[in-house]
């Protein structure tokens, strides 16, 4: 008897995800899911806590990756700079109390820090170099006090050269009272014990300059000590000396780099990197835009022998392109944070009141000067000479066009970002911003807290997959309940 097959069933459709583009009980369904929650997991045990221990130490928390915002808003401690402010920028410039003047009007002088001392050394009164030396406690993040007379020089002197090395304070040649460069180095060590500055010695004549300098460039150098070109017996110089560091870490007699290209006299040198800045100044035919770079012998690598290069000024460059946007002579420079900058100086019009700041390359290029209106000074001011302390700039004294002054200004160098932004993908919100040891214990709490009440929520939800019939009943309760 023949058997008679079973008719077509009825087919079953297969579920789809994803818009219907996968299977929803194939692989590949599965691998999205298994994704995602990997994702949720690793934010809410990683990302969340993390963000929870920021926001109690920090100022401000990025949520997300702010990577453009249409809304900024900044602290008020910014003043009128843009918000975000441009990488580098400083404050608008404030004229410091009238109590805080020195003793009396001076150009040329040097400002330098010892620990919790500045000291103002020499200086001209605008007619002929001083020797006065005053002295101020600072008072706080970025202040000081009241200036006070400190140990007077041997001899007067103004635009010498000061560097501060192992705690010593060198003044390298300068104008004597006669306005001639002179050879001789004084020094200034404080007792370590006691912090009393003491007096003032000339150094050795192994230490004196070869010969006569003043206006000219000093840097500390980690192999020892930069004097770059100024003016000599005859005019601007194109030398650059150097006194190393022996084994024992004593100075050694200056040794002669490389030449200049051209002479600068009351320029600002600045070590970035492995390359020495020479920016600004004035040659025999007046205020000068040029800048110059020296590239700086590098150490051996291990395993080769000693480089007798290392720390020598081996050759020195120009680029039109990276000079300064105008001519500057006497300006107040500095470097921070691996920014470069030139504040006021003369030009064939007399004291200006732009400040400059550069950002140069890891490959020794300056891209550009950049230049905000509302961060120039509020008059102009050459000779002035610059204290960075906390997030302070401080220039002390200088010359404007009715002559030398008592006065210092003070701008803001580190402006703060944001504290608030919205953008397409993240946002950045105020923190609470507790600091110290209580801050970083809070900080931890908060962050365990997080996670653990982020861990507790996933068991909820990975018991509520597991018990899909049960956690149905339950939702169905508490809903039925609210109806009521």
């Amino acid at each position: 008897m023949a058997q008679r097959a079973l008719e077509a069933g009825m087919i079953v459709p297969r579920k789809r995800a994803l818009f219907g583009l996968l299977d929803a009980d194939g692989w590949a369904w599965a691998g999205v899911k298994a994704f995602v929650w990997l994702v949720i997991i690793i934010l809410m045990l990683g990302y969340i806590p993390d963000r929870a221990y920021y926001l109690t130490v920090n100022r401000t928390v990025e949520l997300g990756v702010v990577v453009w915002s249409p809304i900024n808003l900044c602290p008020p401690g910014n003043e009128t700079l843009p918000c975000p402010a441009p990488v580098g920028a400083v404050g608008p410039w404030h004229e410091s109390p009238t109590d805080l003047a020195l003793p009396a009007p001076r150009t040329d002088g040097v400002v330098t820090q010892l620990g919790t001392t500045i000291l103002y050394i020499g200086g001209s009164d605008g007619s002929a170099a001083q020797s006065t030396v005053s002295v101020a406690q600072l008072t706080g993040v970025g202040n000081f006090g009241m200036w006070s007379e400190g140990p007077p020089l041997p001899e007067p002197r103004s635009d010498a050269s000061v560097i501060q090395v192992s705690g010593t304070v060198f003044v390298l040649g300068g104008y004597d009272a006669s306005g001639e460069p002179t050879t001789t180095v004084f020094t200034l060590t404080p007792n370590p014990q006691t912090g009393e500055l003491g007096e003032w010695k000339t150094a050795p004549d192994a230490l004196a300059l070869p010969e006569a300098r003043a206006g000219a460039a000093g840097v500390a150098a980690p192999t020892g000590m930069l004097l770059i070109g100024g003016e000599g017996p005859d005019g601007p110089v194109t030398t650059s000396w150097r006194s190393p560091f022996d084994d024992q870490g004593q100075l050694l007699p200056w040794q002669t780099e490389a030449v200049l290209l051209q002479p600068q006299v009351d320029a600002t040198a600045a070590i970035v990197g492995d390359h020495v800045w020479l920016y600004g100044g004035h040659d025999a035919n007046g205020p000068t835009a040029t800048v110059q770079r020296g590239d700086i012998g590098l150490e051996a690598a291990e395993g080769f022998p000693a480089n007798p290069l290392e720390g020598k000024v081996v050759v020195w460059a120009v680029n039109p392109a990276a000079n300064i946007p105008a001519p500057r002579d006497d300006a107040t420079g500095w470097t921070a944070n691996g920014s470069m900058y030139l504040v006021g100086g003369k030009s064939a019009d007399g004291p200006q009141r732009e400040t400059y700041w550069a950002i140069p390359t890891t490959a020794g290029d300056i891209p550009e000067w950049k230049h905000l209106d509302v961060s120039d000074l509020p008059y102009g001011l050459s000779g002035g000479s610059v204290l960075v302390t906390g997030p302070n700039a401080i220039i002390v004294a200088g010359e404007t066009a009715e002559g030398p002054v008592r006065t210092s200004l003070r701008s803001n160098t580190a402006p703060q970002s944001p504290f608030f932004q919205v953008g397409l993908v993240g946002a950045t919100v105020p923190g609470l911003k507790i600091d110290g040891e209580i801050g970083q214990q809070l900080g931890y709490l908060n962050a365990a807290g997080a996670g653990t009440v982020n861990f507790v929520i996933l068991l909820l939800i990975g018991w509520a997959f597991a018990h899909k019939e049960r956690t149905r009943a339950i939702l169905d309760r508490l809903f039925k309940r609210r109806r009521r």
